[in-house]
């Protein structure tokens, strides 16, 4: 039990300042909003550290179980698609029934996924381990929309903050997550690795049971019938345009580069402790910015921080091409978290401006349906591209989404200032 015992002591340095400013701050939100918030928030930080479970030890069943060596990565990848293929119909769903509903089938499928992988590690059967990780990647899926849910029972001034605070739960997977697979890899010996996914399947069993005090009003009989405006009226907003590409941006340029840097470190030379020791600094830098961001985004703005973002991807990826000691490979994937949490936390603060709750489920849907989508082909890609062109390529890859969001950024810019009247 040291693993867990020592991620508490690390979670307990997190400033006190900046819990109470965090917990002050959704006194701002309607009546309950504040306790919704930390419901979601908590939820959130039960699947990530689930996710963050998978993230360690997904490659090593694949490779244990899988007789082609060349698969071991693939059920990790079909998290991804699990994660894209669920995003649209579970939005449609929660717009029918609710949030609570919803959210609770989420979790519901990660409990499953998580029998499945420890019945897939009994039998030694990798088809049925892949099954288990696409079934964790729709659970994480369904999670992804706490965020829309948080901004929901928010008020509009406080919405950044909130989309943020729940965000912040990630900062408990970042700590817990690696500590509770080392924990758990020999728990049901001799079936090694049956027990972290036991771990999975408590996590999101205690999801459940959270999930149920979540109070968020369901949409009234009108809402439902009224279908708003067509789908393609939304999608050609502009600030619907940039948080799209805003999304797809924040995550391709993190996955490829997050998922070749243990690659490029072990055949730099570097130890397999090194690169778990950047992986977490960069799961860290991800979501502890999570306390602050919402609170940046209120006082300078959403297209600050998001231009921001872009230019800490500009300095992860030059970091990364001037050296291959320990320490560029640390600050470069430092500097890629932060750069998603303030790309994501700022995309997502802008979708939330371009629907009416009735339009919401189409809206939120198509978004994270092509957010995910190219996430899968990410996933899928940087493996190979660092294989085959090397660790170069692979941040030299990152150069073309980063530029699209600045391009995107811009154009959006101008776009409002035009849309001032001149006084």
């Amino acid at each position: 039990m040291q693993g867990p015992k020592a991620a508490g002591c690390l979670l307990r340095r997190v400033p006190p300042c900046i819990l109470r400013a965090a917990m002050t701050e959704t006194e701002a939100t309607p009546a309950g909003g504040r306790r919704n918030v930390l419901i979601l928030a908590s939820s959130l930080a039960l699947n990530m550290t689930a996710i963050s479970i998978m993230v360690v030890v997904s490659a090593l069943v694949g490779q244990m179980l899988a007789e082609n060596k060349a698969l071991a990565t693939l059920p990790f990848s079909l998290q991804f698609i699990g994660t894209m293929a669920i995003s649209f119909p579970i939005s449609m769903l929660m717009q029918r029934f609710g949030r609570r509903f919803g959210f609770t089938l989420g979790a519901m499928l990660g409990v499953f996924a998580g029998a499945i992988m420890v019945v897939a590690v009994y039998l030694g059967d990798f088809w049925l381990f892949a099954l288990g990780n696409a079934l964790v990647g729709a659970a994480n899926g369904v999670a992804q929309f706490y965020r829309f849910a948080a901004a929901e029972v928010s008020s509009a001034a406080f919405r950044p903050k909130a989309i943020s605070l729940v965000l912040a739960g990630g900062v408990v997977a970042a700590i817990f997550g690696p500590e509770l697979a080392k924990w758990s890899i020999d728990l049901l010996n001799p079936y090694i690795f049956a027990g972290c996914f036991v771990v999975v399947m408590a996590l999101n069993l205690a999801a459940v049971g959270l999930l149920q005090a979540l109070r968020i009003p369901g949409l009234t009989l009108a809402q439902r019938k009224e279908t708003g405006r067509p789908l393609s009226a939304i999608v050609r907003q502009p600030a619907y345009i940039v948080s799209v590409i805003g999304g797809i941006s924040a995550f391709s340029v993190m996955i490829m580069v997050m998922t070749a840097t243990p690659l490029a470190m072990v055949a730099c030379g570097h130890a397999f402790e090194d690169a778990a020791f950047v992986i977490q600094w960069h799961a860290l830098g991800m979501f502890a910015p999570s306390f602050v961001t919402g609170h940046l985004i209120a006082r300078f703005g959403v297209l600050n921080i998001m231009f921001v973002g872009v230019a800490m991807f500009a300095g992860c990826i030059a970091t990364n091409l001037a050296g291959i000691d320990v320490f560029n490979f640390w600050l470069a994937n430092l500097l890629l978290g932060v750069g998603w949490n303030f790309l994501f936390i700022g995309s997502s603060t802008l979708l939330t401006e371009t629907h009416t709750p009735a339009e919401r489920g189409k809206a939120q849907g198509l978004n994270d349906f092509l957010v995910f989508g190219i996430v899968a082909v990410c996933s899928f890609a940087a493996g190979a591209l660092h294989s085959i062109l090397g660790w170069a390529a692979v941040n030299l890859g990152g150069i073309l989404p980063a530029v699209a969001i600045l391009i995107a950024l811009v154009w959006l810019r101008g776009h409002r200032r035009a849309a001032v009247p001149a006084s």
